[in-house]
Parts: structure tokens; sequence; C-alpha cells
């Protein structure tokens, strides 16, 4: 698997890269619908997911990585350096997603260690991530991965309650 940053070209996606990346969201029904990300789950569209991952790259502590595997897009992943509140010293992942047709192959563990690494290697001592505590499956996938409850918050954005996990970078 090959993980690279995404890197807008004069402040825009290529289109091929849009597409692929507005199928791999839309392949992911079930997480759609309960995210609330997209006003239509079944209908994601590529400026719809610009839109999102630029919102996302506006944020100077945010970086999004890519992750493919013979050639096809994967994963994504959304990771901030830095929560806004000041009193929280750890990183944090906004998202990790896995192509539907390529879940339970590793893909996503693997995405997540890379992460871990990438914060690991900066100095950064622990990772959180906020689930939405209905997302049974996403839920399992990161206590599965050490990943444990601190904290329930109610989404900054949504209409939902959040378990926020937090994994020790030793």
């Amino acid at each position: 698997m090959i993980v690279e940053p995404l890197t807008p070209v004069d402040g825009a996606l290529p289109g091929p890269l849009l597409t692929e990346l507005a199928a791999l969201y839309a392949s992911n029904h079930e997480f759609q619908q309960l995210s609330g990300d997209f006003p239509d789950p079944d209908e994601i569209r590529p400026e719809q997911v610009a839109a999102s991952l630029a919102d996302e790259l506006a944020h100077p502590d945010a970086e999004v990585l890519l992750a493919r595997s013979t050639g096809r897009l994967v994963a994504i992943a959304v990771t901030l350096a830095r929560h806004p509140d000041p009193d929280d010293p750890d990183a944090w992942i906004g998202l990790l997603m896995v192509h539907a047709r390529e879940q339970r192959s590793g893909h996503g563990r693997a995405l997540a260690g890379v992460i871990e690494e990438r914060f690991r290697t900066a100095g950064r001592t622990g990772v959180r991530i906020a689930v939405p505590e209905n997302n049974r499956k996403a839920v399992a996938f990161w206590t599965a991965l050490g990943y444990t409850e601190i904290d329930r918050r109610q989404d900054r954005a949504r209409d939902h309650l959040c378990l926020v996990l937090r994994k020790a970078l030793g």
C-alpha cells in the first residue's frame, strides 16, 4: 500500500481523482447515513467531496492522506496535528475510510498504523478519534487497534453523540 498526502494543484483537485474519491465516499453508504456529512448519501457528487476536502485542508494543521493498492484508491484519512482546543495535547484522526470493496483486507489497519507512526515520529504521545456512538463497526475497529474510550461528547457539527477514543503512542 502506498500512502501519500493529497496535494491540490493550483488550488483544485484533478477530475479523475475527484471521481475516485466520490466513488470511495459513496461506497460507504452506511457510514454516510450515520455521519450525515452529505445531504443525500445515495447521491454523493465529486463537487461535494471537493468542497468537503477543501474545508478540511483549510485548517493549517490538517492533512489528507490517500492510500493506494495496485494503483487503485483504497482508503482516505484526514488527520489533524493539533486540535482547536489548546488544552488537548493529542493529534487527531478526523476520518479514516476504506472503500467498501476493500474492507476487511487490512488496508484500514495499515493506514491507521502509518498515521500513528507519522505522529510518533513527530514526537506526539497520543492520537484520538471521535466515533459516532451508533457506528458500532467503527467502534469495534478502533478498539481492536488499541484505542480506548476516554470521553463522550456531542459532535461539533452534527446532532449525535460521539465516543472519544485515544491510543498512546509509546
